[in-house]
């Protein structure tokens, strides 16, 4: 169904997405209904660690590991490997990879589907932080919407340092002023693309 919109453009392709996500989060709310339930960590990741002054969960941890070693395979895939530099390639003129015999939307199916991967990922890891509810995927969108703009489109180092910053100002803000967590985040958003509209590590 994604397929035939390619040549029309990104931005029905998004729209045509976000569709099918309304509407399975409404199967989702009709068969299991709206209300979400907790999801505890697996038993060997319960409890917390000593670290010095303070204690930290040891789920939290482990999420951050698991994290870091995601982000960097992503990155050897796209930076080091051919599958990478043709991925890259497509998305900066796919006509000419095209022109070379490489079919460039089946390239483009099987990076939508590592992205469908890396999403169900994420949602396993924050379960047991955040909860199973049928709303979890729409709560995060702004967010990824805020990193992504920040970081610079398809920049990977980029999205990694956007997310430090949204993610150290929005646990601040919480701290000291929760009802203005959101706003805050957004405040900084377009204070950075003020002053650099392409991200912090976008080209022009």
């Amino acid at each position: 169904m994604i397929r035939p919109l390619y040549p029309v453009g990104t931005n029905y392709v998004l729209l045509f997405t976000f569709a099918v996500s309304v509407i399975v989060q409404e199967l989702i709310i009709i068969l299991w209904g709206p209300v979400g339930f907790s999801v505890l960590p697996p038993t060997m990741l319960a409890g917390s660690v000593e670290l010095g002054l303070f204690s930290y969960p040891r789920y939290h941890l482990f999420v951050m590991f698991v994290s870091v070693a995601v982000i960097f395979a992503l990155w050897l895939l796209l930076e080091r490997t051919r599958y990478g530099a043709i991925m890259r390639a497509g998305i900066e003129n796919k006509t000419m990879v095209s022109a070379l015999g490489i079919d460039v939307y089946r390239l483009f199916t099987v990076g939508f589907g590592l992205g469908a991967y890396l999403a169900a990922l994420a949602g396993v890891l924050i379960a047991p932080i955040r909860g199973l509810t049928p709303y979890m995927g729409v709560d995060i969108l702004p967010f990824a919407f805020v990193i992504v703009a920040l970081g610079g489109l398809g920049n990977i180092i980029g999205a990694i340092a956007a997310g430090l910053i949204i993610g150290v100002t929005q646990t601040l803000t919480t701290q000291f002023w929760p009802q203005g967590s959101t706003i805050t985040i957004f405040a900084v958003m377009a204070l950075i693309l003020l002053t650099r509209p392409q991200g912090l590590f976008g080209a022009r």
